[in-house]
């Protein structure tokens, strides 16, 4: 009986992550599809560049081959996430303002480089 209620937990635990999983997925994907927040990836970075003066400040690779960037300008403190996905498009995910560099983050080492 207890074997049973554990392979039912993790199998009740597979199947909400992977709902999770696909409905991110698919707004992100419905997103792209509406053109509102989404475009080619280049026009977007061009679009932050000249009109908000903001280069990127930080990039993370997602388990799914989506790219997480940040953008932002220092003398406005404008912001800006985009999601850039391997097919070229990227999506707006955030912006605001107030942007601050955290002077106490700590440097990544690169892989070829001790820890």
């Amino acid at each position: 009986m207890k074997i049973r209620l554990s392979r039912a937990v993790k199998k009740a635990s597979l199947a909400a992550a992977a709902c999770v999983a696909a409905l991110l997925a698919s707004s992100l994907a419905a997103a792209a599809q509406q053109g509102a927040f989404c475009g080619p990836r280049e026009r977007i970075v061009a679009q932050l560049a000249d009109k908000h003066g903001e280069t990127r400040r930080a990039v993370g690779l997602q388990q799914n081959m989506q790219v997480m960037e940040t953008y932002a300008n220092s003398e406005t403190g404008s912001w800006t996430i985009i999601v850039a996905m391997p097919t070229g498009v990227a999506c707006l995910v955030a912006a605001g303002e107030a942007f601050q560099a955290d002077q106490n983050a700590e440097p990544v080492a690169k892989k070829d480089e001790p820890a």
